[in-house]
């Protein structure tokens, strides 16, 4: 009977509520209810009964709810013992990898402190930069992988994990090839002009909200239009069929072959580091120990 859906079948019923069941799995209210329905159709079961005050589970939903948070531990009941067993054979750091979270800053600290974990090596855990899907990323750590290593300065992202810093990134600005700044090597923020600069919408980073707020004060004649809350590659693919200009990171020069990134003469910069879980492991707990003293020594470039 296990079936992909129970997870939105199941979320829903313990948050009393599509809305609330969507928040806690980052989808939408419709994405929910659409699962549930398709639930009910594979299993041709009326499942729950909708009302004004939520929902309300029917005779065959009480069963199968029951019978899925079983399968659901047991489960997990299962992927622990597998882990145990793992433990006892190997000692394994899992670190996630995108294009625009690449796990070789993460492969540079190890080397720096890996001598203190000589019985233990790295699986690289690849994953999708969609902007859809990030937080939900972010909450596997702990679960898919130990370690990322990224730029952070968001709200949301800072709620789901810890963030140890270890240096800044220096924001500049990606155009097309073709684009009339693309030759230059360097711009100043007035070069900007008349061009339409494409940047995160407000109210998640601190950093960017700055910026935003000092080109709307100082420098008018910059058009500022919205991005989706997280970069992924859609994002980069839109400024080059649209000739728009891009607020990038120094560390995403190379992210997409039809951009040209250039510096520009501002002082703004986020700061880069390693994310893990907000309830670490031991094993991983005491390697971020061992890398903030390592950082505290000599800080990483």
């Amino acid at each position: 009977m296990f079936n992909p859906l129970l997870t939105a079948f199941v979320c829903a019923t313990d948050c009393g509520s599509f809305t609330k069941a969507a928040e806690k799995l980052f989808i939408s209210p419709t994405a929910v209810m659409k699962q549930v329905n398709a639930l009910e159709s594979h299993l041709e079961l009326k499942l729950m009964d909708r009302t004004p005050q939520g929902i309300r589970l029917t005779p065959a939903g009480e069963i199968v709810y029951q019978d899925a948070k079983f399968l659901f531990d047991y489960s997990k009941r299962s992927i622990d013992s597998a882990h145990r067993a793992m433990e006892t054979t190997s000692r394994v750091f899992r670190v996630g990898t995108s294009l625009l979270n690449p796990a070789k800053p993460f492969m540079d600290l190890w080397y720096r402190v890996g001598q203190q974990f000589l019985d233990y090596t790295l699986q690289l855990i690849p994953f999708e930069d969609d902007h859809t899907g990030i937080l939900a990323e972010l909450g596997a750590l702990g679960e898919k992988f130990d370690f990322l290593m990224a730029v952070c300065d968001s709200k949301l992202w800072l709620g789901r994990c810890h963030f140890l810093p270890l240096g800044r990134c220096r924001k500049m600005v990606a155009v097309s090839r073709d684009h009339r700044l693309a030759g230059r090597k360097r711009l100043s923020v007035s070069d900007l002009y008349g061009e339409t600069l494409m940047m995160v919408k407000e109210g998640d980073s601190a950093v960017n909200d700055r910026i935003r707020a000092d080109l709307k004060r100082d420098h008018p004649a910059i058009q500022i239009e919205d991005t989706s809350q997280f970069y992924d590659i859609s994002v980069f693919n839109r400024c080059a069929w649209t000739g728009n200009v891009l607020l990038i990171l120094d560390c995403w020069r190379e992210v997409h072959p039809a951009l040209v990134s250039i510096p520009v003469d501002w002082d703004y910069s986020l700061p880069y580091g390693l994310l893990y879980a907000l309830e670490p492991s031991k094993p991983v707990a005491r390697f971020v120990e061992a890398v903030e003293r390592e950082a505290n020594e000599s800080p990483v470039e």
